[in-house]
C-alpha cells in the first residue's frame, strides 16, 4: 500500500473542501440563533445589542460566548425545581418580578407612610411585620463579637450564608465557633457562594466540612459538566440562630472588615442585629437558597415570636429568577414617594436609566437628594464607569459626596427620615440584575433616625463633587471612563 499516495489524495480532498463557506455558514446560523434569542428574551437593549455585536464580530466564538454567559439559566432551573410547568422557549426568559394581583392591608401604624408601603406590598411576597428590634453594628469590630456570641449561645440550629467567607484569623474564629456548636449537638448549616469562596485559600467550605459542619456551595463552577452560572452569584448575608436572633446587612466574613480608624485601614461597613417576627423571613430566604443549592428541604422548628420592639420590617428578595427587579422597583417607589430628602450610601453607583430619571424627578420637585460614594473603591473600573454618568445627576442639583479612605462598603437608603433600606444590594446592574440579593426595609424612628444620623456623619467627613470637576477631566481620563461605562450592564 502506497501511504504516500493516500496521504496526497487526502490532502487534495481537504484542499477541495470549501472551508470558508462552511465556517461562514455555521457562523451565520449560530449568529442568527443568538440574535433570535437576544431579541426575544433580553430585557436590557444595551445588553441585547452588545451580545448581538459580539456574536457577529467573533465568528463561531461569539455565539458560543453568548450561549455560555449571556443566557439566564437560573430562572429555568428554579422553575423546574419548584415543580411549576416551564414556559415555552423557557431558556433565558428574563421576565422580571412577578407581582401579586392584590396587596395585603397595611398595619395602621404604617398608614402615614403608605405611599412607599403600598407599593412595596404589591411588589414583595413577604408581608410587612411589626414588633421587631433592629440595631446597627458598625464594622466587624462591633458585628463579629455579637455574631460569634450568638453562635456560642445557639441551642437548636444555626443558619449562615455569606458571599465571602475568608479563612483568615476572623474567618477561622467563625469556623471554630460553628464547629463547637455542631459538637454540642446544634444543627449547623452553612451556605457559601461557589465563586466568592475562592477569594481566600484554603477554601472555607473545605475547612468547615473537616470541622464537622454541614456546608453547601451555591452554583459552584465546574468543568464537567461545564457550569454556565459564573455570572450569577449569591450575594446575600444571613445569620440566624434558633429562629430568634438574626443578622443581615452588607458585611462578609473576614478580617477586611476590622477597621483601624487611626491607620485608615480595613473596609468600613454596617451590619444589623435583628430580632422579632421578621427573623422568620430570613429563615425562609435561607431555606429556599439551601433547597436551590442542595435540593434538600430543611426541617426547622417553628418559633413563637414575642414583641421585641416597635420596628416594622420586611425582607425583599432579588435575583435572576422570579424575584428579578424587586429591589429596584421598591427603591424607585421610595424615591418617587419622597417628600423631603433621599440619602443613598453605596460603594458602587451605576443606576439604571429609570432610576436616574426617578432621582432627577425627585430633585426637580424640591427633594434634597444626596448620594455618598467612596472616592476610591476596591473596583477602580467601576469608579471610572460611575464618573462617566455622574453629570446626569449633578447637573440636576443632586449632591454627590466622595468619602476618603478607608473604603466604605455600606449600603443604605433613607427617605424622609421615616423609611430605610439596608442589606446586601449595591446600586449597580450586578446587584440589581445578576446577583441573588437580600434587602430589608424598615419603618420606625428607633432605627431610621440613627441611620439618618450615620449618613449625615458620613456627609460631614466627605467632599462635595462639583460639575466643574466632572467636566474638567482630561481627554484621556474621559475616554477611559467612557470606555468602562460601555460595560455597565456587566459591572
Amino acid at each position: 500500500m502506497d501511504w504516500s499516495s493516500i496521504h496526497e489524495d487526502i490532502e487534495r480532498l481537504i484542499d477541495t473542501i470549501p472551508w470558508f463557506s462552511i465556517v461562514s455558514g455555521i457562523h451565520l446560523v449560530l449568529w442568527l440563533a443568538a440574535v433570535f434569542h437576544a431579541l426575544l428574551y433580553k430585557r436590557d437593549p444595551r445588553s441585547a445589542l452588545g451580545w448581538v455585536a459580539v456574536s457577529l464580530l467573533f465568528p463561531v466564538v461569539g455565539p458560543l460566548l453568548y450561549y455560555m454567559f449571556g443566557i439566564n439559566r437560573v430562572e429555568t432551573y428554579a422553575v423546574r425545581f419548584s415543580g411549576r410547568q416551564p414556559r415555552r422557549l423557557k431558556v433565558g426568559y428574563e421576565r422580571g418580578a412577578v407581582l401579586p394581583n392584590a396587596a395585603d392591608p397595611l398595619p395602621p401604624a404604617i398608614i402615614p407612610h403608605s405611599r412607599i408601603a403600598e407599593a412595596a406590598n404589591r411588589i414583595c411576597t413577604s408581608p410587612l411585620v411589626g414588633n421587631n428590634r433592629v440595631l446597627m453594628l458598625k464594622n466587624g469590630n462591633e458585628a463579629y463579637p455579637e455574631m460569634l456570641d450568638a453562635i456560642a449561645q445557639a441551642r437548636h440550629y444555626v443558619l449562615l450564608a455569606s458571599y465571602l467567607f475568608e479563612t483568615d484569623r476572623i474567618g477561622r474564629k467563625f469556623i471554630q465557633a460553628l464547629a463547637d456548636a455542631a459538637k454540642r449537638g446544634v444543627k449547623v448549616w452553612v451556605l457559601v457562594d461557589g465563586v466568592g469562596e475562592f477569594y481566600s485559600w484554603p477554601r472555607a467550605s473545605r475547612l468547615l466540612r473537616k470541622s464537622g459542619v454541614t456546608v453547601a456551595r451555591f452554583l459552584p463552577p465546574r468543568l464537567l459538566p461545564p457550569t454556565f452560572f459564573i455570572n450569577l452569584r449569591n450575594h446575600r448575608k444571613i445569620l440566624v440562630v434558633d429562629g430568634v436572633k438574626g443578622f443581615t446587612g452588607g458585611m462578609n466574613i473576614g478580617g477586611r472588615h476590622m477597621v483601624d480608624p487611626h491607620k485608615k485601614t480595613g473596609t468600613v461597613d454596617v451590619h444589623f442585629s435583628v430580632s422579632g417576627p421578621v427573623v422568620e423571613q430570613l429563615v425562609r430566604v435561607f431555606a429556599e437558597d439551601w433547597r436551590f443549592a442542595t435540593r434538600q428541604q430543611l426541617a426547622l422548628p417553628s418559633v413563637d415570636h414575642v414583641s421585641c420592639g416597635p420596628v416594622f420590617a420586611r425582607c425583599i428578595r432579588d435575583g435572576p429568577n422570579d424575584d428579578m427587579d424587586k429591589i429596584a422597583l421598591v427603591v424607585n417607589a421610595a424615591i418617587s414617594a419622597a417628600l423631603k430628602s433621599i440619602t443613598i450610601v453605596t460603594p458602587y453607583f451605576l443606576p439604571s436609566p429609570g432610576m436616574i430619571s426617578s432621582l432627577q424627578s425627585a430633585a426637580l420637585r424640591g427633594v434634597e437628594v444626596a448620594i455618598i460614594l467612596p472616592e476610591k473603591s476596591n473596583l477602580r473600573f467601576v469608579d471610572w464607569a460611575c464618573r462617566n454618568m455622574l453629570w446626569e445627576v449633578v447637573q440636576f442639583g443632586i449632591k454627590v459626596f466622595y468619602q476618603p479612605s478607608p473604603f466604605d462598603h455600606s449600603k443604605l437608603l433613607v427617605v424622609d427620615g421615616v423609611y430605610a433600606q439596608i442589606g446586601s444590594a449595591n446600586m449597580d446592574p450586578r446587584s440589581l440584575r445578576l446577583n441573588f440579593e437580600l434587602n430589608m426595609e424598615l419603618f420606625d424612628d428607633e432605627i431610621v433616625k440613627p441611620l439618618a444620623l450615620h449618613a449625615e456623619q458620613l456627609r460631614e467627613g466627605a467632599r462635595l463633587l462639583t460639575l466643574e470637576e466632572i467636566e474638567g477631566r482630561s481627554l484621556w481620563v474621559r475616554l477611559r471612563d467612557a470606555l468602562f461605562w460601555l460595560f455597565t450592564p456587566y459591572l
